[in-house]
């Protein structure tokens, strides 16, 4: 039986071909898919953006595991995505979904090279970086949806991210199984916030296995009235 998931060579570690889901979700764009798992494979694992045991799972791991998130995000959404890192989600975001304007902020200056250096490469044109922590942005960025992953834990990541939110908008923190109860543990700080709203949300079962979990959060008028008061400072 051919093998449904062949690996090519990589320097870094066996790099597997695209599976099914991915040329699914990607459709048109899988090519600029398949160049971002390429460059996390080679530079972001030289430059220790990501581990080396993460190449042969990046796919599945990484890669669908973000892209199955733009479900939850609104056509034509202003987006910023909080601790970018390698990329993820917001690179994944951005090329799954050309109609979103997304801002990578990031504060480390050997992330912000990799991510410049991706987007250049793969032409996003709906992409800007900028280097700095969310906390320095909050009054200056106003977003539809806010993304995070992999960043903190949620009552902290709630407070860098909530500020960035226009009222109604969502902050979608990519979260593990432990999403629940980091949620019970942060529901008064996100009501101090201005918070309305928070649930968990599954979401890409048919691409992927366990599917994503997600905390989303929604912003309320009380988040704007914290950005005002942060812009007369």
């Amino acid at each position: 039986m051919t093998d449904p998931n062949p690996l090519q060579s990589s320097g870094n570690g066996a790099v597997p071909q695209p599976p099914e889901a991915a040329r699914r979700l990607f459709g048109e764009r899988l090519a600029q898919a398949r160049r971002y798992v390429d460059m996390l494979a080679g530079p972001g694992v030289v430059r220790g953006l990501l581990g080396p045991r993460e190449v042969p799972r990046l796919w599945d791991r990484h890669i669908l595991n973000c892209a199955v998130v733009a479900e939850l995000v609104p056509h034509g959404s202003i987006v910023v995505d909080v601790g970018s890192g390698a990329g993820l989600p917001g690179i994944v975001l951005a090329i799954l979904r050309p109609d979103l304007r997304i801002t990578l902020l990031e504060p480390l200056l050997r992330r912000i090279t990799f991510l410049q250096e991706c987007v250049d490469e793969l032409d996003l044109r709906n992409v800007r970086v900028l280097r700095g922590r969310a906390e320095e942005f909050a009054g200056h960025l106003a977003a539809d949806v806010v993304t995070a992953r992999a960043v903190a834990p949620l009552n902290r990541l709630a407070g860098w991210c909530l500020p960035l939110v226009r009222e109604g908008g969502e902050m979608l923190a990519v979260k593990g199984s432990s999403a629940q109860e980091e949620l019970q543990a942060a529901e008064r700080e996100l009501t101090r916030l201005g918070a309305v709203d928070w649930s968990v949300a599954h979401v890409g079962s048919e691409f992927v296995d366990p599917p994503t979990t997600v905390v989303r959060v929604r912003a309320g008028r009380g988040v704007q009235e914290r950005r005002r008061k942060r812009r007369k400072r």
